[in-house]
């Protein structure tokens, strides 16, 4: 999907229909490196340094903004220029978030006020730096990953009110001061009022889907690719699945995406350090929300935002982060013992 989705904007812009597979390969390998070492690591490390993780990641996020560190592209500065390849810090953060959730909420049977604080104001910081880039969409991500996190540790409900609903007020002020995101939330309700403008993508994205009927197009036949879907290789690659694959398409890719957190959440159960728990739930957090709000912008269920799909969507950044943090899973995993607890649930 991913040749078949960026091959004609790569031969048009390098003369090479394979640049973004090769480039994207190149990342892959990589990935399964940092799969393996993370699938070795010693978690108790993890655990023991999660804060130096966070505070590293706040570290790299604030570098994009250093005038000759910060790459910008498309009117946002998300990346760091490492001379060979970018990186966009913002993955990493997300789950730097969560592993430092992880540890705090691990060191007590009951979450506490004080570690409650403790880990949204981690959300904050790391909140701020990203939509600062600005990103929207992995701001919104970092912040349901840490609520999901937060009450499925135990959070009591009054703290949460006392505490996230600020920040959804917050957000919601921040869309409407933000001439852009206003007019993306506008386009999201009519896309039509602006075909050529900010609705344009979300009606391609509906005519790719739509065209694809049932059982699509065929691999390799999809019509949006050839310059009338942005952004076809990335953040709308699921578009084009369903225009080439069609419903059953995208009801496997669904059910695979539901295989792997299942088998995740089953990790977590089964895990035998609270820590480890925290840790695979946090994991499994990001790539469901993730995979959640990438198919829902396609789909026109939310507003637009920049978001890939996870493991599917081009972006070395995303692949490296995130099959590095299957890595944790399967690290978990190893250490593992399935429990009668786990064996009734599944």
């Amino acid at each position: 999907m991913q040749y078949s989705a960026s091959s004609y904007v790569a031969l048009r812009d390098t003369g090479d229909k394979f640049f973004y597979v090769k480039k994207q390969s190149i990342a892959l390998v990589v990935a399964l490196v940092g799969m393996v070492c993370m699938r070795n690591i010693r978690l108790q490390w993890l655990q023991k340094f999660s804060w130096v993780l966070l505070v590293f990641s706040c570290v790299l996020l604030a570098l994009v903004f250093v005038p000759g560190l910060g790459v910008e592209k498309y009117g946002a500065t998300r990346w760091l220029n490492l001379g060979f390849t970018t990186f966009q810090p913002s993955e990493l953060a997300k789950f730097a978030v969560a592993i430092f959730i992880a540890s705090r909420m691990s060191n007590k049977s009951a979450i506490s006020f004080k570690t409650m604080l403790s880990s949204l104001a981690a959300i904050g910081v790391v909140c701020v730096l990203i939509m600062l880039e600005p990103n929207m969409s992995i701001t919104m991500c970092v912040g349901l990953v840490g609520v999901i996190m937060l009450f499925v540790g135990g959070a009591k409900l009054k703290h949460f009110i006392m505490l996230v609903l600020p920040a959804v007020v917050l957000v919601v002020v921040m869309i409407l001061t933000e001439p852009y995101r206003l007019k993306r939330l506008v386009a999201f309700l009519d896309p039509w009022a602006s075909p050529l403008g900010e609705g344009y993508q979300l009606i391609q994205s509906y005519y790719a889907l739509g065209g694809g009927g049932f059982f699509g197009v065929g691999l390799f036949n999809s019509r949006q690719k050839y310059l009338f879907l942005p952004f076809a290789e990335s953040d709308f690659i699921f578009a084009i699945i369903g225009e080439e694959l069609g419903w059953v398409g995208c009801v496997l890719v669904l059910m695979i995406f539901c295989t792997v957190i299942v088998c995740g959440v089953r990790i977590a159960v089964q895990a035998e350090r609270r820590f480890d728990t925290y840790l695979s739930l946090g994991v499994v957090s990001v790539i469901a929300v993730q995979t959640l709000l990438n198919i829902a912008v396609v789909t026109g269920s939310i507003p637009p935002t920049g978001l890939p799909l996870p493991f599917v969507s081009f972006g070395g950044s995303s692949l490296v982060v995130f099959m590095s943090a299957v890595g944790l899973l399967l690290n978990v995993a190893r250490h593992s013992q399935p429990t009668k607890f786990a064996h009734k649930m599944y």
